[in-house]
């Protein structure tokens, strides 16, 4: 599957589990459903993946981590008032570390989840 496939399929799993859920749940409980969808369609991805910091030629032993990353696609989850810069500016420095392409920041705390969606691309 190509990655703007992957990212219909997260993007249309993360609608039935807020439609389900609703807002106002912490971002782990989010993760762990978006998580389980993908496993019950077969969609191969990891949860907390570790960010690979290199600097100056060293592997730099920091605690980033991605919420969900799928083959060339990183989903970063949020649980707040609002997307802000810095988040968006994580997801970009997320992708550009870890060479994926394409990322989503999907925000839960929010009445209707497209409100709370964003596409970026490295």
């Amino acid at each position: 599957m190509t990655e703007n496939e992957l990212a219909k399929i997260a993007v249309d799993v993360a609608f039935k589990i807020h439609t389900r859920l609703g807002p106002g749940l912490l971002e782990s409980v989010y993760e762990r459903c978006l998580s389980r969808e993908l496993e019950l369609r077969g969609i191969a991805h990891q949860r907390q993946v570790p960010v690979p910091v290199v600097y100056k030629g060293q592997v730099i032993d920091c605690d980033l981590r991605m919420d969900i990353v799928l083959p060339g696609l990183v989903v970063e989850l949020k649980s707040v008032e609002k997307i802000l810069p810095i988040h968006e500016a994580q997801l970009l420095t997320y992708l550009k570390l870890s060479g994926n392409r394409v990322g989503l920041l999907m925000n839960f705390n929010v009445p209707k989840l497209r409100d709370g969606l964003k596409r970026m691309v490295n």
